[in-house]
Formats: structure tokens, sequence, C-alpha cells
């Protein structure tokens, strides 16, 4: 059997000290198969941002090991800008660069970070906005766009550079409902068609139960930092086996 792309093992963070110090993920446990798509659920508050964010080390962990294809990249004696550079993050909220427009927010981090020639780069961002289904918004300025066609713009720039690994942090909660669809339809179709003839591994953090039902290889709950229920999501969302699962599914409906 082969090993995880990304493995979390025994995975702690706390903020804080003395009284005021809050246990954020408490031993986390997690795997993610290269392909695959696991997806956390949680209540606010849950670690599972939190989570990602350690995985692309923005946070660093207080014990525990983030194996990315066997190494331990929560090493601090790890270079985390080479980590990162096979890593993409999508945020909550777009985080464009409102003075560039969307070719250039694109083709920024291959020309700048990557040395990519300013024609090549332009022209693989193309290509991924084609595939997003913005090429005609590449000359527009993010303040031009709808809240959906900004976090598509997003989503392309982080995967230009061909990413082993896609983080997805509740990219859906910052817009309005009626644009919701249109980037999850996007992400089923990266999910099923995958990038450049290669699948598409995705770690998702998401409130979006449906999203979850179709798209997810595993679903798992995430309770005050700690992993409570995991599986198919037949399993965790429609017949889950713990209190605190079933508690969390009756307050969304």
């Amino acid at each position: 059997m082969s090993s995880p792309l990304l493995a979390l093992r025994g995975v702690r963070k706390a903020f804080g000290t003395g009284a005021a110090r809050k246990v954020v993920l408490d031993g986390v446990d997690l795997d993610v198969a290269e392909g695959s798509c696991v997806v956390v659920v949680g209540s606010s508050g849950s670690g599972k941002s939190t989570l990602l964010r350690v995985v692309d080390l923005l946070e660093e962990v207080d014990d525990g090991q983030v194996l990315l294809d066997g190494e331990d990249v929560a090493d601090p004696w790890v270079d985390a800008d080479a980590v990162r550079a096979r890593l993409a993050m999508v945020f909550q909220q777009y985080n464009l660069f409102p003075h560039l427009r969307v070719l250039d927010n694109v083709t920024l981090a291959p020309r700048v970070v990557h040395r990519v020639p300013r024609q090549e780069a332009e022209a693989a961002a193309l290509a991924m906005l084609e595939r997003v289904g913005l090429a005609d918004k590449a000359r527009a300025y993010p303040d031009q766009l709808s809240g959906g066609q900004q976090q598509r713009a997003a989503i392309a720039r982080a995967l230009v550079n061909g990413p082993e690994l896609l983080l997805l942090d509740e990219v859906t909660s910052a817009l309005d409902p009626e644009l919701v669809g249109e980037v999850l339809d996007l992400l089923l179709s990266l999910r099923s068609d995958g990038v450049a003839g290669r699948p598409t591994t995705m770690l998702v953090a998401t409130h979006e139960m449906g999203f979850a039902r179709e798209v997810a290889d595993e679903v798992v709950f995430l309770h005050a930092g700690r992993v409570h229920e995991r599986g198919t999501p037949a399993q965790v969302l429609g017949d889950p086996q713990q209190e605190r699962t079933r508690e969390f599914l009756r307050r969304l409906r």
C-alpha cells in the first residue's frame, strides 16, 4: 500500500499562554492520498482553518509531524519556501492585488518567485484562466469582477504553479449565496477532470455539506481540535455514529 501524499501524526497547536492558553489542534491524525479529496467539517472554532495553515507552514506545530510525501515538513530545519512551492492555498478572502490585472495576479508568483519568463508565464496563466472560465477577464482588475469571479481567479492563481496539494479554506464563505454555486461547480470540475492531465489532490475545509457529499473521498468531522469521526460522506453525513457529529448536522439543518 502506497504512503499518503500528506500525513498528519499527533499534531498539536495552541495559542496563548497560562490561563489564556487555548488548544486548537489536539493530537490530529489525518491522511490525504494522492488524487483524493478529503473534506474537513466542523463548527466555527473547531480548528479547521488552523489545520490548513499548519499544513501550509503558516503556523508552527507545538508537537507532532506533518509528513509531505514522507518528509516531516514541520521540522524547523526544513526550507519552508521550498515546501510551500509544492502546495497552494486558497483563502476565504480572495487576496488578489487590487492594483494588478487578473493576468498579472496569476503570473506574479511564476515570474517573481519561480523566475518563469513573462511570455511563458502569461501563456500558462491564460490557459488556466480559460480552465476556470475567466479567459475574457484576464485584463480586468479585481474590482471589476464579481465575488465568485474573484475567487475563481484566486483558484487559477493557486493552480498555475502545478501544486501537488491544493488547500481550500472555506472558499465560499465570503460569497453571496447566488455566487457559491459557480465556485463549487469549478471545484467539482477540478475534482473530476484534474489539471494538466493530473488528478487534483485536495484538502478542503468547508461548511458546504452538499459539496462534501458529492466530491469527498473522506469526510473528517473536527470538534474542539480533535477528530471525532471520519469516513465516507455517506457514513459521516448520512449515518453518523458519534453524538457530537449528529448534533453538528442537526444544527446545520
